[in-house]
């Protein structure tokens, strides 16, 4: 059996990717800064949130990615954390960067510290194009972010691509 490690569980992406995992047959671990406090709503509504192993994990916080990463085991994690919102990106932009660039680097740094074979999955978001003039975006349409959300989501991509090519990681 395979085991899935969702960070951002509570989201709407996350619920649903947690309830596709589990009719496919696999574990489900998700994180939550304070899972101890979190309602999970999602989760409930969805009638999965006893099905899910839910533990608490700070992403900005490398020994708290280790701990998870080791007691965990997973075989695919799932990056779906960090602060979502465009607009709160202006009032927050310190925070918004951490969660998502701090965040991903992060958990790059332990998987590659543990050397598993564990596949990543992280969310990007078309905000890193920014305007695009009305032409579709595609693979080789330069980034130009124009929120602190979109450079933080762009910023985690290149992590993202760097630790591909220099480390090997999935």
């Amino acid at each position: 059996m395979k085991t899935a490690l969702i960070c951002g569980v509570s989201g709407q992406d996350g619920a649903y990717l947690a309830d596709l995992l589990l009719k496919k047959g696999y574990s489900v671990c998700g994180t939550s800064r304070d899972a101890q406090m979190s309602s999970f709503r999602n989760l409930s509504s969805l009638g999965i949130r006893e099905k899910i192993k839910l533990e608490s994990m700070s992403l900005t916080d490398f020994r708290s990615v280790l701990q998870i990463l080791t007691k965990i085991q997973p075989d695919e994690v799932y990056n779906l954390a960090g602060q979502s919102s465009v607009g709160l990106s202006f009032e927050q932009p310190v925070e918004t960067l951490e969660s998502m660039a701090i965040g991903t680097l992060n958990l790059l740094e332990a998987i590659r510290f543990t050397k598993a074979k564990i596949k990543l999955y992280n969310a990007s978001s078309s905000e890193c194009f920014g305007d695009t003039q009305g032409i579709p975006a595609d693979e080789n349409t330069p980034f130009r972010p124009r929120s602190p959300y979109a450079v933080a989501k762009s910023t985690a991509f290149w992590e993202v691509a760097n630790y591909r090519e220099a480390y090997g990681l999935f």
